[in-house]
């Protein structure tokens, strides 16, 4: 008998597995395909990876005018492939070995729950106190005339080769991220969403920004449009109808268009686990299932796909059933960011969310070329945002578009989470010259 059995060695199952068994916990964890789940995988990591690797070709036009010579450059994609491959390799031990050091018993399979207390793998039956659903979620794709030949996200990892040409599919920040990908290795890129603007949760000085930027790097957005039908005419090239009536031919087409709850053939309807609409486990605040003892976290539970909101949810889960301080996930202020071309970081709400809660917003925004970019003669420009409740003078939230966005707004997420009033950003010291400095030299608010 187990204390805890859980189904998916993704952030969210490996945290609280690790952290129960060091606690003194009998643990388990079942997984069938890779530790570390969509993120080490198939998820942030790699796609990191790969953003590193796109922008260095703008990198090297903008040495010029700092003068580096750079006669000769050319990319080759098994190479990035191959080193993908050996990094993604190495983490995926690092998450083994940290179960296997806990003291967490590992079964490779498929985990299925047979009653509220067992747990089928490879024919064998698991008993225990408490089970941990943390199985994930999976690319969504369409069904459409010639589907079968679109791409998800799991497959541009993988590649034998890049086309010349390519579409994606999709307005997210997945969409946005593998267009800049392939637009900043030399792939003539097409963005088709069906939505009127990008980026349809972020603020909307944040989306209007960004697809300037992505229009000066050159992907052609097509907005309000999707793909009626897909025709492969070779092994390289496939035929595109737009409901506008356009065509387009291209080599590749990736469908970026979601992610949906893993929760198919785990028995949950054995158990009597509910679900929500769209296939998500339905969980109370302490990430209980209606069955007791069964409990559940990260993206099969559809609050917030993100991997350190796993990891909090998992910790929760280990420090609420074998002793802690479960200390509960503020899904309001989390930070996030989206690794496009620049590079989008958020935290707190949207200005058109703010408005509706806070009558007195004052809204700070800057937008300026960065001091790089007036000698490399790059034309990006960065745009940075605060928004503050003018009743208290708390900042409640920050917006920012343009290059490492996310390293300057995981600092200020904690400043707004610890309270901080304008005040002190404006008696703060600025770091000169740097971006991040804007956000404490911002004294007057938009319209005043």
């Amino acid at each position: 008998m187990y204390d805890l059995i859980v189904i998916g060695a993704g952030s969210g199952g490996v945290r609280c597995a690790r952290m129960s068994a060091q606690k003194g916990a009998k643990v388990a964890i079942i997984e069938e395909r890779f530790y570390g789940g969509t993120c080490v995988n198939v998820g942030c990591v790699p796609k990191k990876l790969f953003v590193y690797a796109s922008h260095y070709g703008e990198d090297f036009h903008d040495a010029h005018r700092f003068g580096w010579s750079t006669q000769s450059t050319q990319f080759d994609w098994p190479t990035l492939v191959e080193n993908k491959n050996a990094e993604i390799a190495r983490l995926n031990g690092i998450y083994e070995n940290l179960l296997k050091n806990a003291g967490v018993t590992i079964y490779n399979g498929r985990g299925r729950i047979s009653s509220p207390n067992t747990v089928e793998v490879n024919g064998e039956t698991l008993r225990a106190k408490n089970i941990l659903i943390a199985t994930g979620s999976y690319p969504f794709k369409p069904d459409f005339p010639g589907s079968e030949h679109a791409l998800i996200s799991d497959h541009m990892f993988y590649l034998d080769s890049l086309p010349t040409h390519a579409v994606v599919v999709g307005g997210g920040y997945i969409a946005v991220e593998f267009a800049g990908i392939l637009a900043g290795l030399g792939v003539s890129t097409h963005l088709i969403y069906r939505g009127s603007s990008l980026l349809k949760r972020f603020d909307g000085d944040v989306r209007h920004h960004l697809a300037e930027e992505l229009d000066r790097k050159g992907i052609k957005v097509h907005l309000s449009t999707s793909i009626e039908s897909m025709e492969k005419l070779s092994e390289k090239e496939y035929r595109l109808k737009l409901n506008s009536g356009e065509e387009l031919s291209t080599g590749l087409v990736l469908y970026a268009t979601g992610r949906k709850p893993l929760t198919q053939d785990l028995g949950l309807d054995l158990a009597g686990v509910a679900l929500g609409a769209d296939g998500e486990i339905l969980v109370n605040e302490d990430y209980q299932t209606n069955v007791p003892g069964i409990y559940a976290v990260g993206d099969v539970i559809n609050r917030m796909q993100l991997t350190p909101v796993a990891l909090a949810e998992g910790m929760y889960v280990a420090n609420k059933l074998f002793g802690g301080d479960p200390v509960g996930v503020d899904y309001v202020r989390i930070p996030t960011a989206v690794f496009s071309q620049p590079s989008v970081a958020t935290v707190g709400p949207t200005e058109e969310e703010a408005r509706q809660q806070f009558p007195q917003l004052k809204v700070y925004r800057s937008a300026f070329r960065a001091l790089k970019n007036t000698v490399s003669g790059n034309q990006e420009r960065t745009m940075m945002k605060l928004l503050v409740d003018g009743a208290t003078d708390k900042v409640i939230a920050a917006h920012m578009v343009g290059p490492d966005a996310a390293e300057i707004i995981q600092g200020i997420a904690i400043a707004i989470r610890a309270g901080a009033t304008k005040k002190i950003f404006d008696t703060t010291i600025g770091i000169h010259p740097s971006s991040a400095e804007e956000y404490v030299t911002m004294r007057e608010p938009v319209g005043d």
